[in-house]
């Protein structure tokens, strides 16, 4: 056998995750209405599908955006030749605008610091080899994103040390949690070279709060290292309160901060729902940092025809004003019917302002409080229930319970279908729980019945599935 690199023939993407595993089992068996109703759906998909109508609307009013089109073939030659690592300034331009559009044009962005990636892993990945060298360190509060083991680690040789949040506050990031982190860090002889924080969070839902930030600030200033703000989530804050960006952070007069050290990733992915087409941004207020990341763009560029179709959609200032409006409408109402219809059945989550997903908290559930009992959860989930929910370890959560579900990435009917197999195990598992002659309760079928009736008061046609099997799910005929 020929021999490979460390790299090809070690672990370090990650794929032995249960967060993978369970994408795994859905493409295995993927949910499909007619041809797979018995398949596994899929909730472990970060994924924004609530406003790929309303893109599509402006699409068919604008066939000049498509290369393919008779109105736009006339661009087809210059945006198919050779472009710099630059990007198409028009493109620049527009991603800056829209940066600022979301932060509700607090701060404004140069363009010039705009440096495209192949996506937020681009970014990420990017960013870390300007900024550490192997064997160096960046601080992470936990819960975080399963996949940036693989975006941060993978290849560039850093290790990640966890900073250590508690659900007994929220999960909020604290200084003295941070000062841990970081002597932990100098205990393993790594050398500390940032701090990256997710706002809003990923999985929590939740977004850092204006002294929080600042609380972040003054210690990487104080440590002299890099912060790297992912705010890929910026746009999908749906009620108050309002996102706080870090570049508003530094602007303002109380705050003392070494602006070489701040940097913005941000994507396309997720605010807008575009996650296929890859566009990752580097928003760094370091002058070397830009230049560096521009150079090592050239392993990610964001294809010419992407560039050109996103700077005409975000240079229309009423399409964006109302595609941001129509996108925070649709998420409250699904995140609001999401979590009215998990608390019907006795499923709580931590309270959350953002995102495309919930903090699940099964906690009650588990045989006993360790990461065994949570995986053994876990797999009933996924092999019995047929959803793909990602479990709290897969996250480096430091208590055993929780579970990330997405709700974004379906429509009305499947998120329907996901309700009830939810209800339909949440009735096995009382049944098995509680003694059978307190499962019969006239009090409690009228106040089931009478909730669901109530639906209508908070929810849209829209959202509200004609076909709901709410009314008839299989915890009221339970108590019926």
């Amino acid at each position: 056998m020929v021999a490979m690199s460390k790299i090809a023939t070690g672990n370090g993407h990650g794929e032995n995750s249960p967060y993978f595993d369970g994408w795994k089992a859905y493409e295995t068996n993927p949910f499909h209405p007619s041809d797979r109703p018995n398949g596994v759906i899929q909730m472990g998909l970060a994924e924004n599908q609530l406003c790929l109508d309303f893109v599509e609307k402006w699409l068919m009013k604008h066939p000049e955006v498509s290369l393919c089109s008779p109105e736009g073939v006339s661009k087809f030659k210059e945006t198919a030749l050779f472009q710099d690592y630059h990007g198409i300034p028009e493109f620049r331009q527009a991603v800056a605008k829209f940066m600022a559009k979301v932060r509700g044009d607090r701060v404004k962005f140069d363009p010039d610091r705009i440096v495209m990636s192949g996506g937020a892993t681009g970014a990420h990945e990017s960013l870390v080899f300007c900024l550490a060298d192997p064997g160096e360190a960046f601080l992470v509060p936990t819960p975080y994103y399963p996949g940036f083991d693989r975006d941060l680690k993978w290849r560039t040789g850093i290790e990640l040390v966890p900073i250590l949040c508690e659900s007994s506050n929220n999960f909020m990031i604290t200084r003295e949690a941070m000062e841990a982190a970081y002597e932990r860090a100098q205990e393993a002889n790594l050398r500390v070279k940032g701090l990256l924080i997710t706002n809003p969070s990923n999985p929590l839902g939740t977004i850092l709060d204006r002294e929080t930030l600042k609380t972040v600030v003054k210690f990487i200033n104080e440590k002299n290292i890099h912060l790297v703000g992912d705010e890929i989530y910026a746009a999908t804050v749906f009620q108050e309160p309002e996102f706080v960006s870090i570049s508003e952070i530094i602007e303002e007069d109380d705050v003392v901060c070494n602006r070489d050290l701040i940097h913005i990733v941000y994507s396309l992915s997720k605010d807008m729902g575009f996650p296929g087409f890859r566009v990752g941004i580097i928003y760094s207020y370091n002058d070397a940092v830009v230049s560096c990341a521009r150079k090592m763009s050239s392993f990610g560029l964001v294809s010419s025809q992407t560039q050109h179709l996103i700077a005409s959609m975000l240079s229309d200032d009423d399409f964006v004003e109302n595609f941001i409006a129509e996108s925070k409408e649709q998420l409250f109402k699904r995140h609001k019917y999401f979590t009215w219809s998990l608390a019907q059945v006795g499923i709580g989550s931590l309270k959350s302002n953002a995102g495309l997903f919930i903090w699940m908290d099964l906690r009650k559930l588990l045989e006993e409080k360790t990461f065994e009992a949570e995986m053994k959860l876990w797999r009933v989930i996924i092999n019995e229930v047929k959803l793909n929910v990602s479990p709290g370890s897969s996250f480096h959560c430091d208590e055993p319970g929780w579970f990330r579900v997405c709700f974004a990435n379906m429509d009305d009917n499947t998120m329907e279908v996901a309700l009830l197999r939810i209800r339909t195990f949440m009735m096995k598992n009382n049944e098995a729980m509680v003694p059978r002659p307190k499962l019969c309760r006239r009090s409690s079928l009228k106040l089931s019945l009478s909730r669901s009736r109530r639906m209508d008061d908070f929810m849209s046609p829209g959202i509200m599935s004609p076909h709901s099997p709410l009314p008839q799910s299989p915890l009221v005929r339970a108590r019926n």
